[in-house]
C-alpha cells in the first residue's frame, strides 16, 4: 500500500468515522491496518489495492464470490478502465441506486421531480462497455438494454462515427420510452443532441439530465442547454466509489456525507488537490482512503471538480493547470461542440475541436487561443484546427487537456 500522506484538507471531523470500525476491521485488507485505531494514518488506496487478492481481500471468512453472486445478495461490476485497467468491484444488491437516490436528493429542483414521479424513467447515453448491459461489439435488442426504469441507449464507442440511421433508432427509443431525465456522457450526450436539433426532435417527458462519466465542459453544457430546454446539471462520482457530488439548483457542487468521507491530499497554494474518499454503505467492500486520481478544490460545503490528476497541463512558470482552468477559457465561446487541447513535451500546445451547427468565427478563435496561451503562460501562439471527430480513451471517454 501507498504510504500516507501529510497534506489533508478534511470536510468533516474522521472521528464520526469510528462507529464504521468494528465492522472495517472483519474486511481482510484492513484488519492490521486498523490496529492503531488512527483512521488518518491508514495508507492510501488505489484500484491497484483494490485487485491485489480481490475478491479474498474483502470477503470475510467463509464467504465465496460465486456463492453469492448465485444467491443474488451482490452485484459484480467492472470500471471501465479510464487510467488503468478494469477493476472488479462489488455492491450489495440495490446498494447502487440508493446510495444515488440520496446524492441527487441534494438537489432540490431534482427532489421535486422525484417526488412527482416516483418511478422516474430514465434514458441513459454513455460509452457503452461489454458489462452484460450493453457492449460496443454486439448489437444488444432494446428489451435487453432495459434494466428497471433505466433504458441504455448508445451501443457505439464513438459518437462521431455514428450513421444518422443509428442516432434516428436512439432518438425513437428515447421517445417511446419517455424518460422523466436523461443519463448522459457529455460528449455522447451532445452528439446525440445536435442530431435532435437538425432533425426538430423534442422530448416533452424530459425535466432535467445530469452529466456523469466525464469531465462537462461548458461548451457541452451551453449545447445540451440549448437543444434540450431544460435544466442540466452535474453528477461526479466513479463505479467503484458510487455517486459522491452532485451540482445543486444554484449551481454548486455538494457532497452526500451520508455516503462518504472525502478529504483533499496534497494540495497546492490555492487549495487544489486530489480527492480521497472512504466510501460508507458499501458494507461489502468498503473503500478507506481511495484516491479517486480527480482534482477538487473545497470552499466549506462547496466543491469544485477539476478533472482528472492526469489530464493537468503545466503553466511555464511551474505550476500546475487544471481542466477546470483550461475550460473556463471557453466561456461565452460559441461554435465549438467539444474540443481537446494537447500539451507536448516542451510545453507548446495545440487546439483541435469540432464544430457545433455554426462554426466559430475567426475573430472569437483568435481571442479563445489568446485566453489559452495565457492561462498554459506560453509564448508561442496556440494553433487551432477544425477537426470531423476526435479520439476516445480505450474506455470510450475524452479527455478536453492532456500533456502528450
Amino acid at each position: 500500500m501507498l504510504a500516507p500522506t501529510e497534506s489533508i484538507s478534511e470536510s468533516s471531523s474522521p472521528s464520526r468515522l469510528r462507529k464504521f470500525f468494528p465492522h472495517w476491521r472483519e474486511i481482510p485488507m484492513y484488519r492490521d491496518a486498523l490496529a492503531a485505531e488512527d483512521f488518518l494514518q491508514l495508507p492510501l488506496i488505489t484500484k491497484r489495492e483494490i485487485r491485489q487478492n480481490f475478491p479474498n481481500n474483502f470477503l470475510h471468512a467463509g464467504q465465496n464470490l460465486d456463492a453469492l453472486v448465485a444467491d443474488k445478495s451482490v452485484e459484480l461490476e467492472h470500471t471501465s478502465g479510464t487510467s488503468e485497467e478494469r477493476t472488479a468491484v462489488l455492491f450489495p444488491r440495490g446498494w447502487w441506486n440508493a446510495q444515488e437516490e440520496r446524492v441527487l436528493r441534494l438537489n432540490s429542483f431534482i427532489a421535486r421531480v422525484l417526488d412527482a414521479h416516483p418511478n422516474a424513467r430514465r434514458a441513459t447515453i454513455v460509452p457503452p462497455i461489454c458489462n452484460g448491459v450493453v457492449c460496443f461489439s454486439n448489437f444488444m435488442p432494446k428489451s435487453e438494454r432495459t434494466l428497471g426504469a433505466t433504458l441504455f441507449v448508445n451501443q457505439a464507442r464513438i459518437p462521431f462515427l455514428l450513421t444518422d440511421a443509428e442516432l434516428a433508432r436512439m432518438a425513437d427509443e428515447v421517445a417511446e420510452s419517455s424518460p422523466v431525465f436523461l443519463d448522459l456522457d457529455p460528449v455522447h450526450g451532445v452528439w446525440f443532441a445536435l442530431f435532435c436539433e437538425r432533425k426538430g426532435i423534442k422530448f416533452p417527458s424530459v425535466k432535467f439530465l445530469f452529466c456523469s462519466y466525464e469531465f462537462v465542459s461548458v461548451v457541452h453544457r451551453n449545447i445540451l442547454q440549448r437543444v434540450f430546454g431544460v435544466p442540466v446539471f452535474n453528477l461526479y462520482g466513479s463505479t467503484e466509489a458510487g455517486h459522491l457530488l452532485v451540482e445543486n439548483e444554484r449551481g454548486e457542487m455538494r457532497g452526500c456525507e451520508e455516503n462518504a468521507f472525502y478529504e483533499i491530499i496534497g494540495a497546492d497554494e490555492r487549495g487544489i488537490g486530489e480527492l480521497v474518499v472512504t466510501t460508507l454503505t458499501n458494507d461489502i467492500m468498503p473503500l478507506l482512503r481511495y484516491r479517486t486520481g480527480d482534482l477538487v478544490q473545497q470552499d466549506r460545503e462547496k466543491y469544485l471538480v477539476h478533472g482528472r490528476l492526469r489530464d493537468a497541463l503545466r503553466h511555464r512558470a511551474g505550476q500546475r493547470v487544471t481542466t477546470l482552468e483550461v475550460d473556463r477559457c471557453f466561456e461565452g465561446v460559441l461554435g465549438i461542440a467539444h474540443y481537446q487541447l494537447r500539451q507536448a513535451e516542451n510545453g507548446d500546445c495545440d487546439l483541435q475541436f469540432i464544430s457545433d451547427v455554426v462554426a466559430i468565427d475567426a475573430g472569437d478563435l483568435n481571442r479563445l487561443t489568446a485566453r489559452l496561451k495565457n492561462v498554459i503562460g506560453r509564448r508561442t501562439e496556440i494553433p487551432a484546427t477544425a477537426v470531423d471527430k476526435l479520439p476516445p480513451q480505450p474506455s470510450g471517454k475524452f479527455r478536453l487537456s492532456y500533456q502528450a
